[in-house]
């Protein structure tokens, strides 16, 4: 019987995390030392960091828009 309330415990946490979950990751984000850590986490992936770092900088000009 614990078990059974313990994972349905663990399903309705996991459950209402995904329902909320931008609205858990603001919070969390909002704190700048988490804001580090995870930008710094991130960047320390190598698939995240190589998807991410050419989009910053790569700078398209498009003249026929101006």
């Amino acid at each position: 019987m614990r078990v059974i309330v313990f994972l349905t415990c663990i399903v309705t946490v996991i459950s209402l995390l995904y329902k909320w979950r931008y609205r858990v990751m603001n919070t969390i984000l909002a704190v700048s030392f988490l804001r580090k850590l995870a930008v710094t986490l991130s960047m320390n992936m190598p698939n995240i960091r190589s998807k991410i770092i050419p989009n910053l900088f790569n700078q398209t000009t498009d003249n026929n828009s101006l």
